[in-house]
């Protein structure tokens, strides 16, 4: 299993004119004159708390950071395995450090972006992430209205502590918020919603369930299928084997292979069960918008190389693996026993290029993200 890639970053400034109640730290010489004041930063200490929960796990995950007290400092003084992916050019940092580093972490191919920081933080990061990419906030700063934030700096490490120990999380969006600390300083508050982000929390069920907790399988299935047939769209999607995309088959009123590979068009079969060389036409033909629904195999977990060979390595690199979807009941990913999904192309650099961490739809707007790991 390979190790866990963290993606840390802290704003050093964060949440610095607080205490001297300057109202935040956005804003040209607002930093400098808040230490004239007295105040003393806190983000690391902050994020502190969060990575301290993850102490007993750091031969599990590397930490891929910024220099100085951007995340080298803390990762160095608690003693993680890390890497410096970004370096500050001055000593004192702005946003701009803050937005290259994120380009230089999710280029790492890290599994989570961990950051310590206010509103203003998530603001900066949201420029460059999106809605596309999982991220948590460490409660740093003087304004924390996003919902990408945890409830505190200990619950932030939980959830991460949740993502090495191969626990089921949720991928929720929540909003980027942020208020004008201009009008703040006078008295007015003016929030305004800046997108939204991808937040890993707790597992919670969809609405479908028992009251003991258990999913009713039917109805989870259906909320699924929903989830997929909202993304269709105009695209081209290939239908992979298993008993949970025959059932999405079914909500669409297709024929389906159960133990084969069929391609739809705007919720039109086109062909059912082909050959690895007639979905390569396929791809060709309808090139740019096209999009992969598979599932695992139960109780082992593989979502390829068993019987799904027609997605060739070829295959899979030309759709890309952020157009892949994988679906399942959590019933079926809780049965794994915390054991990662398998990805078995026979080609052990794409089996590479696959591992880490990837979203799984679970439900309607649900999805969990679930670690996935080569045969190797």
């Amino acid at each position: 299993m390979p190790m866990f890639k963290l993606g840390f970053i802290i704003n050093p400034i964060a949440g610095i004119g607080g205490s001297v109640a300057l109202k935040g730290s956005d804003g040209e010489g607002i930093a400098e004159q808040a230490i004239a004041l007295g105040a003393q930063p806190m983000a690391n200490a902050r994020a502190k708390q969060a990575l301290s929960v993850l102490l007993p796990y750091k031969n599990e995950l590397t930490l891929y950071t910024v220099s100085g007290d951007m995340g080298e400092t803390l990762a160095k003084e608690l003693g993680f395995n890390y890497q410096i992916v970004y370096r500050s050019p001055t000593a004192q940092t702005c946003f701009k450090d803050t937005e290259n580093a994120v380009d230089s972490l999710i280029s790492t191919g890290i599994d989570l972006l961990l950051f310590a920081g206010g509103d203003g933080t998530a603001r900066n990061i949201s420029h460059k992430v999106g809605d596309n990419f999982p991220v948590l906030g460490i409660p740093a700063g003087c304004k924390i209205h996003s919902g990408v934030y945890a409830v505190t700096p200990t619950a932030a490490g939980r959830i991460v502590e949740l993502m090495v120990t191969h626990q089921l999380v949720t991928l929720t969006e929540a909003d980027v918020m942020d208020i004008d600390e201009s009008l703040f300083r006078e008295g007015v508050v003016k929030a305004k919603r800046y997108g939204e982000m991808q937040v890993p929390a707790e597992l919670r069920y969809v609405q479908a369930t028992k009251s003991g907790g258990k999913e009713v399988d039917e109805l989870v299935l259906q909320d699924i299928a929903a989830d997929i047939i909202d993304k269709m769209d105009d695209a081209l999607v290939v239908i992979g084997s298993g008993s949970t995309t025959a059932f999405l088959m079914e909500e669409l009123g297709l024929k389906n292979t159960l133990l084969g590979v069929d391609v739809v068009h705007e919720q039109k079969l086109l062909a059912n069960d082909v050959t690895e060389p007639q979905l390569w036409q396929f791809l060709h033909q309808y090139k740019g918008n096209i999009k992969l629904v598979i599932t695992l195999i139960g109780g082992q977990g593989h979502i390829f190389g068993r019987g799904n060979q027609q997605l060739s390595p070829r295959i899979i690199r030309e759709i890309g693996k952020e157009n892949i979807l994988i679906i399942a009941t959590k019933a079926k990913l809780t049965a794994l026993d915390s054991r990662p999904l398998i990805a078995d192309t026979g080609d052990n650099t794409l089996d590479d290029e696959l591992s880490g961490f990837m979203p799984v739809i679970t439900g309607y707007n649900d999805q969990v993200y679930y670690p996935v790991s080569s045969p190797q």
